[in-house]
């Protein structure tokens, strides 16, 4: 039996490749869940797996969460992603980069790449020596004037600061975030911004990550409180903001949460799909990932059809009323969040173009 079709992770994707390059030390996987609505569109990431099988394990889950995350942005975009194995600090070439862009470009545009962790901008720049099918690489104009290179980092921070506005509407009936205790699992690029973001707002800042400097940093810059990681989950905080890598919400984690909020950038926060309900049945309220976090996507996305920053602006808006869409719904069916997204987005990406 396959090891892929067989796989946990395996949600109907439509095609799975491996990349091997001996000369350049490349091992890749490539995973495009689904293009109904267009072309499948997703990070490179690079990280130190402890196996090829936790690799494939990410790359579907990750690859099926974009299609979700554009279906649920309205975008004319699927869903997919692709993952290196190795150290980004200490295997990443240009040679294994170029490697990657020729494997890119054999998939003749049905899959689209951008950054993601353990890759930058400068490193798309690489990949794109060797393909036409790359993304979020663009100068941008920035609100204040400045530009910006590619990275939609400031547009996915932004899009989850829009959703916590709205969760906390919708679970503690506050319009503003003045006092409000938020517990940052993350402080990274997306993260950093958040908080500071919640900072310029009045919140009250708790915060961690597995890298001194970056806590740090926001101690300095936010006024912050640090703790350590076992600790963050089990602060008394109105708001708990993953941040950081998926499956914040397991067994472990429920038994200590106290926030009544969970709402942040990771992506898949759940570990498993029964999560969610046990949040609901907790009285926490959850924001899908993949609906909070769209900034991104959906910064990348205005790249490839004309980059325009009003229209953006409008676009990370428009996820407090999507979000505010789902809340609704599952309060009126007394069902998970994630359940209700998952419906509505099911509904947009299973029909053909």
């Amino acid at each position: 039996m396959s090891r892929v079709f067989d796989h946990d992770d395996f949600a109907g994707h439509e095609q799975i490749l491996h990349c091997r390059d001996p000369a350049t030390g490349l091992k890749a996987i490539i995973a495009i869940h689904n293009t109904n609505r267009g072309p499948a569109l997703g990070g490179c990431r690079m990280w130190p797996y402890a196996s090829e099988a936790d690799a494939l394990g990410d790359v579907l889950r990750l690859s099926r969460g974009m299609t979700y995350k554009s279906a649920m942005a309205n975008l004319d975009l699927g869903g997919g992603k692709a993952v290196i194995i190795g150290d980004p600090r200490t295997d990443k070439t240009e040679a294994l980069l170029r490697s990657f862009g020729s494997f890119l470009q054999g998939l003749g545009g049905r899959f689209i790449v951008a950054e993601d962790s353990g890759t930058t901008v400068a490193d798309i720049k690489i990949i794109a020596e060797q393909s036409d099918y790359v993304a979020g690489v663009a100068d941008e104009t920035t609100a204040d004037g400045t530009l910006r290179s590619g990275d939609p980092s400031p547009a996915t921070a932004q899009g989850v600061f829009v959703g916590i506005r709205a969760a906390v509407k919708q679970r503690l009936d506050r319009d503003d975030l003045e006092g409000l205790r938020f517990a940052v699992q993350g402080v990274g690029n997306v993260g950093y911004r958040l908080a500071g973001l919640l900072h310029e707002n009045g919140a009250r800042l708790w915060v961690t990550d597995l890298s001194d400097d970056q806590i740090e940093r926001a101690v300095d810059e936010f006024d912050a409180q640090a703790v350590g990681p076992e600790e963050i989950f089990a602060l008394d905080v109105d708001v708990f903001s993953p941040c950081a890598l998926g499956g914040a919400i397991n067994d472990r984690m429920l038994t200590q949460l106290r926030a009544a909020v969970v709402a942040g950038a990771a992506n898949n926060q759940l570990t498993q799909e029964r999560h969610g309900g046990d949040l609901m049945n907790r009285g926490i309220l959850y924001a899908p990932d993949y609906v909070i976090n769209a900034g991104g996507i959906i910064d990348i996305s205005l790249e490839l059809s004309g980059f325009d920053r009003d229209e953006l602006v409008r676009r990370l808006d428009g996820i407090y009323d999507t979000l505010m869409e789902v809340f609704e719904r599952a309060g009126n069916e007394q069902r998970p969040t994630a359940v209700i997204a998952d419906h509505i987005a099911e509904e947009r990406f299973s029909k053909q173009r």
